[in-house]
């Protein structure tokens, strides 16, 4: 987006776009990953299924040529073995599989034109919102309120939080937490999706840039909680878009620096949710034993 005919106003507009458009995976990997630990498991092979997501989605949008349909046909995830061997051989596999998509252009997502009301271009473009982007903020808040409101969440809390308690009230830990993970792996490949069929819009092999182990970080920061979730993802968005916003108004030094703002930032927050106190608290179950 060429932000020059609005000067420095184009940044801050600039970062506006990134909050909706780069934040979009990040909501949906960073919910489910909220689901997942707060069962009492953590999925670190979320970047493999990000990768995953994205190929698949994009093979069958290709195919079929409804970008919807290679969202609703994507594999159900099932229970996802935590570790970095996990993520290495979703990324491979889908490197593997998705050779035949790169040259190819699928159909892409539609958008919702929020900045009907303007003259300027850029304020028009960035106002381009995704259907995905609100079905993620209805996500987080409909996970929230279900974890807190309803039996199904008690469960989840209880698997993540006492063991012993879930038990006494009949339910299965091992099974809670099978379809917590298997939910959490969906939302993944579904923010895959979005990576391949709206921004950026194209199947490539470095397309999720890690944002799969950068979601698991998130999760950390947002303290668990699906609404927190969405506001850092919108942060991590912004973040995102500082580089290219920049370079945009003729800021170009220090180019790569600002265009590892998310990782930074990624660091920043593994130290900060690190500190002392912190780690005392621990994570909910401490993301440990099934019994």
């Amino acid at each position: 987006m060429d932000n020059t005919s609005l000067g420095l106003w184009g940044v801050p507009l600039a970062m506006l776009a990134g909050a909706i458009r780069v934040s979009t995976p990040f909501i949906f990997v960073s919910v489910g990953e909220c689901l997942t630990e707060r069962s009492g498991r953590i999925n670190l092979g979320l970047e493999g299924t990000l990768v995953m997501g994205a190929m698949s989605a994009y093979g069958v949008a290709l195919v079929s040529g409804s970008p919807w349909l290679g969202i609703c046909q994507l594999p159900r995830v099932n229970d996802i073995a935590t570790g970095i061997g996990l993520m290495l051989f979703g990324t491979g596999l889908a490197f593997f599989l998705g050779k035949p998509y790169i040259q190819p252009k699928a159909p892409n997502l539609d958008a919702i034109d929020l900045g009907w009301w303007s003259s300027i271009p850029q304020v028009r473009q960035a106002l381009q919102v995704n259907y995905l982007f609100i079905v993620g903020i209805i996500l987080a808040f409909a996970l929230a309120w279900a974890l807190k409101n309803t039996r199904w969440g008690l469960i989840v809390r209880l698997a993540g939080e006492s063991v012993d308690a879930a038990l006494a009230m009949g339910a299965s830990v091992g099974r809670t937490r099978l379809i917590a993970t298997s939910i959490g792996g969906a939302f993944a490949g579904v923010g895959g999706a979005f990576l391949s069929l709206y921004y950026p819009g194209s199947w490539n092999e470095g397309l999720s840039s890690g944002q799969g182990l950068m979601a698991v970080a998130l999760v950390i920061f947002a303290r668990w909680e699906p609404v927190r979730c969405l506001w850092a993802s919108l942060l991590f968005g912004a973040a995102g878009a500082i580089s290219p916003a920049l370079q945009s108004v003729g800021v170009t030094q220090g180019y790569y620096l600002f265009s590892a703002a998310p990782y930074v930032l990624t660091l920043a927050l593994m130290i900060a949710t690190c500190s002392p106190e912190r780690s005392l608290r621990g994570a909910p179950g401490e993301l440990g034993a099934v019994r």
